[in-house]
């Protein structure tokens, strides 16, 4: 079911929720019909699973981008250089079911709302414990607003995701060097 919900995470990225009819999944999964209603009951079950199989993937990449890092700003750089990455090529112009569920959902819908706000805070806290982990170890200033730096990391890690889906060039190299410069 793993590589079927995969499938199904692939459609709602290049698509969104609404433009997605049972029909794409059932043929994306390569399930029937009555396979995808008896697994998931209806759509919404289909993308609320979805959204978690996403969520559960890209922190694993996040965390695997900060695990190349030495100290906490060499963490962060790192975490920047793997937005960068997914926000470009075909993994980019595919989109980020965060950023998505959070304009065509999250306004009229509370649980997608929800999970979007979670995920968002928590690649917050994850950010901004990286800020602190660089103060502590010394590469990071102490008079940097860890939380506030954080706020403004994850606009600029969704706006990349933004213009990745909108397929405009991104010079990571460059963002990434003015980013870290937040940090200075």
């Amino acid at each position: 079911m793993t590589t079927a919900l995969d499938r199904a995470v692939r459609v709602f990225r290049e698509r969104g929720y609404h433009a997605t009819s049972i029909g794409d999944l059932t043929a994306a999964m390569r399930l029937a019909t009555g396979s995808v209603y008896k697994a998931f009951r209806d759509k919404h079950a289909v993308f609320l699973a979805a959204f978690d199989r996403y969520v559960a993937i890209r922190g694993e990449q996040t965390r695997n981008a900060a695990g190349r890092g030495a100290s906490g700003r060499e963490r962060l750089r790192h975490v920047l250089l793997s937005y960068v990455e997914h926000s470009q090529g075909s993994e980019g112009r595919r989109g980020c079911l965060v950023v998505g569920s959070a304009v065509e959902l999250s306004a009229v819908d509370p649980v997608i709302r929800a999970r979007v706000d979670a995920q968002l805070k928590s690649n917050e806290d994850f950010i901004a414990g990286l800020i602190r982990e660089g103060q502590a170890d010394g590469s990071i200033p102490g008079h940097v607003d860890a939380d506030g730096t954080a706020r403004l990391m994850i606009c600029i890690t969704q706006g990349m995701r933004v213009v990745g889906k909108a397929r405009l060039p991104l010079d990571g190299t460059s963002l990434v060097g003015v980013a870290m410069k937040l940090l200075a």
